[in-house]
């Protein structure tokens, strides 16, 4: 390679990162924006910057958890009225970061994702998780670790539910509800701690899904049955109801 040809190619190549550096930033920028004018629309506050505290408000999923480097931004907060009940939510973007090395390379990939977590006006509903059954789900319960079945073969077939509180499960997920969840995609339920999480964990939204699944999850409230509600807010510490 002669002198020539390597300044064209280190040309080309700067060229090249500054033109990914400036469409990134544009991309980001359009996302903000988006992301602020679905605030308003809603009536939520909205805070563009990194929430480097986020994994610890929310350490229970373990989404918030992974690798390091974590952060939440373009962060959505308001209200979701559900029930007859306010339930406070918070949705929006989240990053981190996994560093492998192998021998003497080092590679960082850094991961983003959408959520939205609603906390529940029961501080101590039991956990609860809620997704499609995948292969992993089958080959552990063929070596014991057995799922929550139901009286519908189907629903039973299709979705994997755990809880250490089966009558709270069945509770939740009565014929009505599994009508629901069958009939409605959805990225998996993962209730813990007085509080629940709709993400993938491995994809952003787009604003109009943000919406989406804030209808599904007030849908989803709508459908637990009075009776459990009632006992839900009875074993409530006093003025927490």
């Amino acid at each position: 390679m002669n002198g020539a040809t390597a300044i064209v190619l280190v040309l080309a190549v700067t060229a090249a990162i500054i033109a990914a550096l400036v469409y990134g930033a544009a991309a980001a920028r359009k996302r903000r924006e988006e992301m602020a004018a679905l605030g308003v629309s809603l009536g939520w506050s909205f805070d563009p910057e990194n929430d480097p505290g986020h994994d610890e408000r929310f350490g229970q999923f373990g989404c918030f958890t992974r690798g390091h480097s974590r952060a939440a931004y373009n962060s959505l907060s308001g209200a979701l009225e559900a029930d007859g009940r306010s339930c406070a939510c918070r949705m929006g973007d989240y990053t981190y970061k996994v560093t492998r090395q192998t021998g003497k390379t080092t590679t960082t990939t850094t991961h983003t994702f959408s959520y939205l977590v609603v906390v529940l006006p029961f501080p101590r509903t039991p956990d609860l998780s809620v997704r499609r059954e995948g292969f992993m789900d089958k080959i552990a319960q063929a070596v014991g670790f057995d799922d929550i079945d139901f009286e519908s073969a189907e629903f039973s077939r299709r979705f994997s539910v755990k809880s250490a509180d089966k009558r709270f499960a069945y509770g939740v997920i009565h014929p009505r509800m599994m009508e629901f969840l069958m009939a409605e995609e959805f990225p998996g339920i993962d209730l813990r701690g007085g509080a629940f999480c709709l993400t993938d964990g491995s994809r952003t939204w787009r604003a109009e899904q943000f919406r989406a699944h804030l209808d599904w999850a007030r849908r989803f409230l709508d459908l637990w049955p009075e009776h459990l509600t009632k006992q839900l807010e009875a074993s409530a510490p006093e003025g927490q109801a």
